[in-house]
């Protein structure tokens, strides 16, 4: 079966999103939004509808519905942490957790919200991929010089696999075997 999927990236200033049938990309775009649009909203989850018209209209000018979609994946918000990168399925819990900020607040957390905002009336899966809460740190890397005050892991997981593993395949390398630096540089930074 040929599936549809709708990805959506929610960052501080856009909302990427991209159509793909199975692995292959049939469009891509970067929504942007000005920050006077932003700044009208009281919290980042106050978004998720604003960001949400963006996607239809989107969809619209590519000449698709959310109907149309089999699959939503979308980048994952700040959650308790997880112990490794990977594909998670939304649920009730995370989106509680997304939606109150109870591990921070961040655009990532729409994520989750704007997927399931338009799986659930379908009865479609959601997902969220390598969220910016994994935890794949050593235990020496959460040391902060500070007693007490452990380094926690939030970053651009996403990003930093995505490219690291992009430039494995290019060297014709492993990923689980490449020892790298990788900067992810857009509206955050992260250097993991």
């Amino acid at each position: 079966m040929d599936y549809l999927l709708l990805i959506i990236n929610p960052g501080s200033t856009s909302t990427k999103v991209a159509i793909f049938r199975q692995e292959q990309l049939l469009h891509e775009q970067v929504l942007k939004h000005e920050a006077r649009e932003l700044q009208a909203f009281s919290s980042i989850i106050d978004q998720a509808d604003f960001r949400k018209a963006f996607i239809l209209e989107f969809l619209s000018q590519k000449g698709h519905r959310v109907e149309d979609f089999d699959v939503f994946v979308a980048r994952g918000g700040i959650l308790k942490p997880l112990p490794q990168g990977g594909t998670y399925a939304i649920n009730a819990r995370m989106l509680e957790d997304l939606q109150s900020c109870t591990y921070g607040a961040h655009a990532s957390n729409l994520g989750a919200i704007l997927a399931d905002l338009m799986a659930r009336p379908l009865n479609r899966p959601a997902y969220i991929v390598d969220p910016v809460c994994v935890d794949e740190m050593d235990d020496i890397a959460k040391v902060s010089g500070l007693k007490g005050m452990d380094r926690i892991s939030v970053f651009h997981v996403l990003n930093q696999k995505a490219i690291a593993r992009k430039h494995a395949k290019i060297i014709g390398q492993k990923y689980e075997n490449l020892n790298l630096i990788v900067c992810h540089l857009g509206g955050g930074v992260s250097v993991g």
